[in-house]
């Protein structure tokens, strides 16, 4: 009996992997699949059917924007019952803000999502793009002996490691590990072979997939540091229309207790904006009222983060302040675990 091939979707976006080399003038051109095939041969041993779709016009990550999120998504749910897994070509710079707000987007996911890029472009020899995409494909492809994908979840997948989406950050513009995933284990690492660490999957369930395709990008990013003036902060929060502020705080979510500091946050708060307390150390979680710096952030109701990265906490919040939820109720969602995105 012959093997069912698995069908992987690639769809791209932009970024610096899709810039693949002219086989007549030699220039870099962005990517077209009919050729993808000459630049990486490898792709014609896979047991595997692709197919992609590609961006009209490529967005460098750098211009990534909800809109494109909603857009992603939306592909996503066309093409679900078609394909076994979904390869996304994106640039870098912004791939884990993407992979963090399609979690929250793709609710009960139960194929996989695979965000993959390069720091150099297929096109030029020492690219680290074909290894990315070769390994993303097959991750995105393996099934389970019961024939079910191995993998459920939004994923980054670089140079040889598979990340939960909504736990990395990059933190390496020169090197090809650009991605840390510091607050949870790597989920698949590729060697000789890949092996899968199954026990930090999200667990698989047995519901229908659910789109959410409306984000509300009406937030401030207050990060603190020693000398922050009052005139600074309080034109953040007093900004028109703010919905939400991300506090980037010291250590495990402390900040300075001047008065006037306290004073600013309170009285946004009483204008029911909400205020989400996440650490600006790379690893580690806050912890409000572990010290005397963090109590009086939570005696006015701001809401700990816990171990959110700051990536995963903005398109959190885009998220539930797109869904027409009450005051309380994204207090309450923001708080709990909904894609895997934080530790309690």
């Amino acid at each position: 009996m012959t093997k069912k091939k698995s069908k992987v979707l690639l769809i791209y976006t932009g970024g610096t992997i899709g810039m693949m080399q002219d086989a007549r003038s030699g220039e870099l051109k962005p990517f077209d699949f009919k050729s993808l095939k000459e630049q990486i041969p490898e792709l014609n041993k896979f047991e595997i059917e692709l197919s992609s779709i590609s961006f009209k016009e490529p967005i460098d990550s750098s211009n990534m924007h909800p809109k494109v999120w909603s857009e992603l998504v939306i592909l996503i749910q066309k093409n679900y019952t078609k394909v076994d897994g979904f390869v996304i070509l994106h640039g870098s710079d912004t791939m884990s803000f993407t992979a963090s707000a399609l979690s929250f987007m793709l609710e009960n996911l139960a194929k996989p999502v695979i965000l993959t890029g390069s720091q150099l472009p297929i096109g030029m020899i020492r690219t680290d793009g074909k290894e990315n995409l070769i390994t993303a494909i097959e991750i995105a492809g393996a099934k389970q002996k019961n024939g079910k994908p191995i993998v459920n979840e939004v994923c980054i997948y670089f140079e040889y490691k598979l990340y939960r989406g909504n736990r990395t950050f990059k933190y390496n513009s020169q090197h090809f590990d650009a991605f840390k995933s510091p607050n949870y284990p790597t989920l698949a690492e590729a060697g000789v072979d890949i092996k899968y660490n199954t026990v930090a999957f999200l667990k698989q369930n047995k519901k229908s997939l659910k789109v959410y395709s409306i984000l509300d990008n009406d937030i401030a990013v207050l990060k603190l540091f020693p000398g922050i003036s009052k005139k600074i902060t309080s034109a953040i929060i007093n900004t028109q229309g703010i919905k939400a502020i991300v506090l980037e705080t010291f250590g495990a979510g402390n900040a300075t207790t001047q008065n006037w500091f306290i004073d600013e946050l309170k009285n946004a708060i009483d204008k029911n904006i909400i205020v989400l307390n996440i650490t600006q150390c790379a690893e580690g979680k806050v912890i409000q009222g572990m010290y005397q710096t963090s109590s009086a952030l939570k005696k006015i109701g701001v809401i700990g983060g816990a171990d959110l990265t700051f990536e995963s906490a903005i398109t959190k919040l885009m998220f539930l302040l797109g869904q027409n939820l009450s005051h309380s109720q994204i207090k309450k969602q923001l708080q709990i675990n909904l894609r895997g995105e934080l530790t309690r």
